[in-house]
Formats: structure tokens, C-alpha cells, sequence
């Protein structure tokens, strides 16, 4: 084969190689673009699904909020149904009057704008109490807020038979006039203790009861405890009690609810949001998180808490402890016991390490030479505590 020959076939050889090449490109090319044309198509399916879940989610958005709107539209509704009980009621009344053998026409008319006032006063009372329930479907912690008023109501009312130097003893709260002033100071003080024990309470007295007996059980286990709730409280962002133990920090809230109450997930998520912060503040100290109540948590509410690490203890009783803290003046080093209803004593903090104590009686506090504590009065107050002033 001559030069000119081989040069041919060379040329033949690098032609069919060429030509492979593009054949194999073109292979890949349409396979690049079906590809190419199969994930467009698996896109534009995504992209369409998730375009519906967007419609569907802020449909559901917008009956929510068109709920809303009739829930809260639907109050004066619900009371003008209510207030129309009423009507009906007076109508029959002011029949009788009118068609009865002596007609009171009178009366009759009497009846009628009594009943429209009725109805009105009536209508506005009821539209304010379901709003007061919407409200506290959204905050809880307004439920706690209930009673209060009335409990002072109650406690005035009972003062009014006292002299102003009586009312200054909050013994006057649990005692009659005649009690009061008949019974020994160990004798009506013990049985201001009792009716205390005894009395119902307000949600919020009980609720501070409660928050106190588990802060007491972790006392006697040896932590430092910070009441709160009672102090500080809607300030306290749910946190009713927290305790301290070296590298320990345990954040508390307690709920002293009805039994056939039960704690739904919006008290638990209330909770986390303010431990969570807590150990933001705290990022050295080892928090952990607890809920007390006398009733128990939903199913949900449950299993939130479980994820969240929330430690919880349902059905948890109050029960009767020893409940009056014997303290010693850092000052004087004089002996006082302050009862659960006197005025410094949630800020006051036993320590046994300085011989003090909780009793269970008024007798055995006294006893063992302790004295019930002042009236707080400011200055005048610290000027006594610190043996500056005689009494």
C-alpha cells in the first residue's frame, strides 16, 4: 500500500470515528433531554401541588378568621336570645295584669318598662361574660384572675364591725367582733389559722395555697424557693415558683383546678415559651421544667408536654403541712412567726440552718419563744425590726 493509500483509509478511519462521535451525542442528547423533560414535568406536578396545599391552607385560614368573626359577632346575638327569655316571662306577667278581673293597668305598665330595663342591663351583662369567656380561651391565665374582687368585697363587709386599730390585724378576716375580743392572742390566732384551712377560697386564694405547699415540699428537699407567682403576679409569665439547688434550677407552675377541669395544650406551650426563655437567661445552670395540678392534662396536651420535656404531675393533691414559718430578725434576733394570711409572709424565706422553722400550731411557734409578726407599716416597720424602735 502505497503513501497516498494510507493517507486515504487514515482519513475513512477519522471519518467513521467522527461519525460514532456525533451518533453517540446525539444518543445523549435526546436522553439529556427527556430528562430534562421528565424533571419540567415532575416540577410543574410539584409546583401545582403545592399551589393547591397554599389554596387549601388559607381557605382554612380564611374560615378561621370568618369564624372568629362570627363567634365574636355572635355575642350580642347570643344575648339578645337570652335577654328575650326574659321578655316572654314579663309578656305573660303583664297579660295576667291586664286581662285578670280587676285589671292593674298600672301596674301593667310598671311591669313593661321594668321588664325593658331588665332585658337591656341583662343583654349587656351577658354579652360581657361570653366575651370575658373568649378572652380567656385565648389567655388562661386570666381565669385565675376571677374572685379576687369578690374575696375583698367579702373582707371589707366583715371589717366594718372593727375599730381602724382592729382592721389592722388581719386575724379580723377569720374571727367575729366577739371572738376577737374575748379569746386569748394564742387562741384567736390558732383559730384564724383553722377557718382559714376551712373557708372556701377564691381560685386565686387556693391557687396561692397550692403554690405554696409544693414550694414547701421542695424546701424541706433542700432547695432555695422563689414564690413568684404569688409576688410578682401576672408578671410572673407562668412561672409560679422557681427553685434552686447548686447547678440546679427548676421552673415550676402549678394548677389548682376543678377536677372535672382538664389542662389543655395552650397552658403547656404558655409554660415552655417561658422555661424556654428562663434558660436562655441561664445558659450555665442545668433547667428543667415542671407542672403541678389536682386534675389532669388532655391526651394532647399530654404528649406535648412529653416532647417538650415538661415533667408532670397530675392529680396532685393540697394537703395539710405545717404552714406558719417561725423566722428570726437578722437585726435583733428576735423571734417572730408570720400565718399565711399576714402581709410579708410569701417575702419571708426559713431558714434552718438559723433555727428557724415551719409549725403546724399558733402554740407550739410560741412556745418555743417565737411572737406573732407586725402589721407592715414601711419604715416605721424596719426601724422596729432592727431594735431601734421600742415598742
Amino acid at each position: 500500500m502505497n503513501t497516498s493509500e494510507q493517507e486515504f483509509k487514515q482519513i475513512v478511519d477519522r471519518i467513521a470515528e467522527l461519525e460514532s462521535f456525533v451518533s453517540t451525542y446525539e444518543h445523549r442528547k435526546e436522553a439529556l433531554e427527556r430528562f430534562v423533560e421528565l424533571k419540567t414535568e415532575e416540577f410543574k406536578k410539584k409546583e401545582r401541588e403545592l399551589a393547591g396545599e397554599i389554596k387549601k391552607n388559607q381557605k382554612i385560614l380564611n374560615d378561621v378568621k370568618e369564624l372568629r368573626k362570627q363567634y365574636s359577632s355572635g355575642f350580642p346575638l347570643l344575648a339578645k336570645a337570652y335577654s328575650e327569655y326574659f321578655k316572654v316571662l314579663d309578656h305573660r306577667l303583664m297579660s295576667h295584669l291586664v286581662s285578670k278581673k280587676y285589671p292593674a293597668l298600672k301596674a301593667a305598665d310598671t311591669v313593661r318598662e321594668m321588664s325593658r330595663l331588665r332585658r337591656e342591663a341583662v343583654e349587656a351583662a351577658k354579652t360581657y361574660e361570653y366575651l370575658i369567656e373568649y378572652y380567656e380561651t385565648l389567655f388562661p391565665f386570666l381565669v385565675e384572675v376571677k374572685g379576687e374582687v369578690l374575696d375583698e368585697i367579702a373582707a371589707s363587709e366583715t371589717l366594718r364591725e372593727y375599730t381602724e386599730e382592729e382592721r389592722e390585724d388581719r386575724v379580723t378576716w377569720y374571727v367575729t367582733k366577739e371572738e376577737y375580743r374575748k379569746l386569748s392572742t394564742t387562741e384567736k390566732n390558732q383559730l384564724a389559722l383553722d377557718r382559714y384551712w376551712d373557708r372556701r377560697k377564691t381560685k386565686r386564694g387556693i391557687g396561692n395555697l397550692y403554690e405554696r405547699y409544693v414550694g414547701y415540699l421542695y424546701e424541706k428537699d433542700g432547695y432555695d424557693v422563689e414564690y413568684t407567682g404569688i409576688l410578682s403576679g401576672f408578671e410572673d409569665l407562668g412561672r409560679d415558683l422557681i427553685t434552686r439547688k447548686g447547678n440546679e434550677i427548676v421552673v415550676i407552675q402549678c394548677k389548682y383546678w376543678s377536677q372535672f377541669k382538664k389542662i389543655y395544650e395552650n397552658h403547656i406551650f404558655q409554660f415552655f415559651g417561658t422555661v424556654y426563655r428562663y434558660k436562655f437567661d441561664y445558659p450555665d445552670k442545668k433547667v428543667s421544667a415542671r407542672f403541678y395540678t389536682k386534675t389532669e392534662l388532655s391526651e394532647l396536651a399530654r404528649s406535648f408536654a412529653h416532647d417538650l420535656k415538661i415533667e408532670l404531675f397530675e392529680n396532685f393533691e393540697l394537703e395539710k403541712y405545717p404552714c406558719i414559718k417561725c423566722n428570726v430578725a437578722r437585726h435583733t434576733g428576735e423571734k417572730i412567726y408570720h400565718l399565711p394570711f399576714d402581709q410579708q409572709y410569701d417575702t419571708t424565706i426559713v431558714e434552718p440552718a438559723r433555727g428557724e422553722f415551719y409549725a403546724m400550731a399558733v402554740k407550739e411557734a410560741e412556745d418555743k419563744g417565737f411572737r406573732r409578726a407586725w402589721r407592715w407599716r414601711g419604715e416605721l416597720d424596719k426601724e422596729k425590726q432592727s431594735g431601734s424602735v421600742v415598742e
